[in-house]
């Protein structure tokens, strides 16, 4: 038991996500959580590959958090912030995380984790992958971990902070809305003003980060005006090598 959450271990497992999602559907409990030394079959957003070997830290948990299904993308922002809390916490004191919509954790400019959210009819499922010994490869965006920041952490350690945080988090939205989930938000993400690129299934397109609306989809500014994104990969505009 870690607080709120009761966790199962695997050595090897397929997904975490999807034995959360089995379990869920089963009628498990709130606060069911799937962790795995190893995936096989590890999947990030838009059904890319999760690069999964021994080391670092995978974890799907189950919420049943009351809240109405069409909120329940206000969790990504939770989760992020609880990961971004976890990196903080295991790396040196000068290292802070960065926070990339829609659910990425960056150090130094580098991915060292990601989210992904998937609902089991009236439960949400969080899949968390953090970069703990490995990056990937031959990934088309810059990957980082722990340890190659200076961090010392087991998964263990790393999982347990992890599972606090998130606690801490789902209790500030709980009690507050997604008001203080937006404000914590972006006060770890790019400033207002700043250059970006955002990757849509329209094309690419510019403009300067205008924050996050009331229900989290992305403000740019753009030369036409300000729009609002639902879905898309952001990136610094002058990096040309992708997300």
């Amino acid at each position: 038991m870690n607080g709120q959450f009761t966790v199962w271990h695997h050595e090897t497992i397929g997904s975490t996500n999807d034995e959360a999602r089995r379990l869920a559907l089963e009628g498990a409990p709130h606060g069911t959580a799937v962790h795995a030394d190893e995936q096989t079959a590890g999947r990030g957003r838009l059904a890319h590959s999760w690069f999964s070997p021994p080391g670092n830290l995978y974890i799907s948990v189950l919420l049943r958090t009351g809240q109405p299904v069409s909120r329940a993308a206000e969790l990504s922002f939770v989760a992020a912030l609880a990961v971004a809390d976890t990196v903080d916490m295991l790396l040196p004191r000068q290292t802070r995380a960065m926070l990339k919509w829609p659910n990425d954790v960056l150090v130094n400019g580098a991915k060292i984790a990601g989210i992904l959210l998937e609902q089991a009819d009236d439960a949400t499922v969080i899949g968390i992958g953090l970069n703990v010994l490995e990056a990937p490869p031959n990934a088309a965006y810059k990957t980082t971990t722990i340890v190659s920041n200076a961090g010392i952490a087991s998964v263990d350690s790393a999982r347990d902070i992890l599972l606090e945080r998130l606690e801490h988090h789902l209790a500030v939205w709980q009690a507050g809305g997604f008001a203080p989930v937006r404000q914590n938000w972006l006060a770890r993400s790019y400033p207002p003003g700043a250059a970006i690129r955002v990757n849509s299934a329209q094309g690419p397109i510019a403009g300067q980060f205008a924050g996050l609306s009331d229900d989290g989809a992305l403000l740019l500014d753009t030369q036409q005006g300000q729009i609002r994104i639902v879905a898309g990969d952001v990136a610094p505009a002058s990096d040309q090598a992708g997300v």
